[in-house]
């Protein structure tokens, strides 16, 4: 009888365990957590010490390693000084760096349930400070200049009240005026209208014990959906979910023709900063955005979306040609205000009148007929289908595009790394789809038997395959396969290495830079400067072309 033997299996994250308040250690709500890789923590660790120094860099760190804690435990594994970690917390707060909440735990035995304020480093947040210049493209290309200036000033200040921006542009030209206040005001509207900008969710939003249905196990739903589980939500995912303001309010902004008549007024709202810091100094649960101001900031899901869209193009267009591109740009744009999520399956199903309708909104749309366009969406809907067509409808297949940008990008990285054999051998496991014996692979792809077993040891070594011996008797054979979901994490992984190391280049080009500078420019040091800002720039349009890919694995 022949014996399966699994030589290599991929290791599981084990959960981090969670910390006591109390001295009896009470029922803890089960909870799962998004696991952030190793590199993953580093590349955040360093993006924090770049905008904001050590110090807060520690208190992130510490939490994005142990998990939302309390107070007292980052004090305690940090070893910093109360008053320090809660101006670290602020900070991280004022750039939405980091949510507070309050989790509800049962009591122990005859005791009342627990209540604890804990502190979540929200991880997506923290890579998009170094996507910033790409949310600007994005506002640039849609709207005017004083739009750009203001997501450009909430973006460095993290999160402002009406007033407070309102002030500063006060003194500028656009601003001086009570026209130009009122410009100010229109164009604010025009991007929470667009939901680029948003209202800050709930200070410390509260999180009750779940019921007997809610912690009990995703079970199936009826009997053809067997063997059909429901995924737990993350920890970060609840929060985020009871934090966010109703849709109404989020992106609510009412024009307001007295603004900036009132000095007092706009000088008693700037004190919202400091009400903050006084609520936290005194130890109370609430207190970190002030219930009688409200506060904006940039809504970084919605720039995620565009820039997910935009590669979604890229794609279509690489794949097929610029008519099918236009094509699935007017689905993007008519499916837009759907969207609720940015890891979604699909778009909402648009028929052929309203695609059209979207596509001749557009010059080059305008050149199409209505059986050009559905000629367009038949090849859209082929394969490999970006289009889904149920019922006369179109929907927009999201997870099977990500998926293709997804491979793509792997086998390219087995290409450069592994040689044009290794990419073939790869290419021919990851569309098979199952696990192929050794001789069955040499002769699929015309490679010496001995060469092929060599190549697929050092994909195997390296972490792309997965590897599995079958011994029949005294016959040992071995069965090469992609398992992409754990190769996926594990190439994130590296990206997130890799752009790290680029981010520590680019910080010592810079440094160099400044040496040159100081000492001037002139003779032979001018060259060398020019040399090093070429330098500095291939490596940040580098890093700029890795974040897209990570987005691709991570975000999208």
């Amino acid at each position: 009888m022949a014996h399966l033997h699994v030589t290599k299996n991929p290791t599981q994250p084990s959960s981090s365990v969670s910390h006591s308040l109390h001295s009896q250690k009470p029922k803890k709500q089960a909870l799962t957590t998004a696991m952030v890789s190793q590199y993953g923590i580093k590349y955040a660790v360093h993006i924090i010490t770049n905008h904001f120094g050590p110090l807060v860099a520690k208190v992130c760190d510490c939490l994005l390693k142990k998990g939302p804690l309390p107070l007292r435990e980052i004090v305690r594994y940090t070893e910093l000084s109360e008053t320090l970690v809660r101006n670290c917390l602020l900070v991280l707060i004022q750039h939405n760096c980091l949510q507070p909440f309050l989790l509800e735990e049962e009591g122990g035995f005859g005791e009342v349930n627990k209540v604890s304020s804990l502190y979540m480093v929200l991880f997506d947040n923290v890579l998009h400070r170094v996507r910033f210049s790409k949310f600007m493209a994005i506002v640039s290309q849609e709207f005017n200049k004083l739009c750009v200036d203001l997501i450009e000033t909430l973006l460095q200040h993290g999160r402002l009240s009406s007033e407070q921006i309102f002030d500063g542009f006060r003194d500028s030209t656009e601003g001086s005026s009570s026209g130009g206040m009122e410009a100010l005001q229109e164009n604010i509207h025009k991007l929470v209208m667009a939901r680029y900008v948003e209202r800050c969710p709930i200070s410390e939003p509260f999180l009750a014990l779940p019921s007997e249905e809610e912690a009990a196990p995703a079970r199936r739903r009826g009997a053809k959906s067997a063997k059909v589980f429901l995924e737990p939500e993350t920890l970060e995912q609840r929060v985020l979910a009871a934090a966010v303001p109703p849709e109404g309010m989020r992106f609510s902004f009412e024009l307001n023709p007295e603004i900036g008549a009132d000095r007092e007024k706009a000088e008693n709202s700037s004190t919202g900063d400091k009400r903050k810091h006084d609520a936290l100094e005194s130890g109370t649960d609430g207190g970190f955005v002030d219930k009688q101001v409200v506060l904006w900031r940039v809504n970084c899901e919605e720039f995620t979306r565009r820039l997910r869209h935009k590669i979604c193009i890229e794609i279509v267009r690489t794949r097929l040609d610029d008519e099918a591109a236009t094509v699935f740009t007017a689905m993007l744009n008519a499916s837009r205000s759907e969207e609720k999520k940015i890891k979604t399956a699909s778009s909402v199903p648009l028929s052929e009148n309203s695609i059209y309708a979207e596509v001749i909104k557009s010059e080059k749309g305008r050149n199409m007929t209505l059986d050009y366009v559905i000629s367009v969406l038949v090849g859209l809907s082929s394969s490999p289908p970006f289009v889904r067509v149920v019922d006369n409808s179109y929907s927009i297949d999201y997870k099977h595009i990500i998926e293709v940008a997804q491979t793509d990008e792997v086998e390219s990285i087995v290409y450069k790394k592994y040689g044009k054999d290794a990419y073939r051998m790869f290419r021919l496991l990851s569309k098979t789809g199952r696990f192929l014996e050794t001789d069955k692979i040499s002769d699929s792809i015309f490679v010496e038997k001995k060469e092929t077993a060599n190549i697929l040891s050092k994909m195997w070594q390296g972490d792309y395959l997965q590897m599995e011996k079958l011994v029949a008797g005294p016959t040992q054979f071995l069965l090469w396969k992609v398992n992409m979901i754990n190769l996926r994490e594990r190439v994130l992984d590296d990206m997130f290495h890799a752009s790290l190391n680029l981010s520590l280049r680019v910080a010592y080009e810079l440094e160099q830079q400044k040496e040159i500078l100081h000492l001037g420019v002139d003779g032979p040091m001018k060259e060398k400067y020019e040399k090093l800002k070429k330098v500095r720039f291939l490596l940040e349009s580098s890093r700029m072309k890795l974040d897209d890919a990570i987005m691709i694995f991570h975000d999208f």
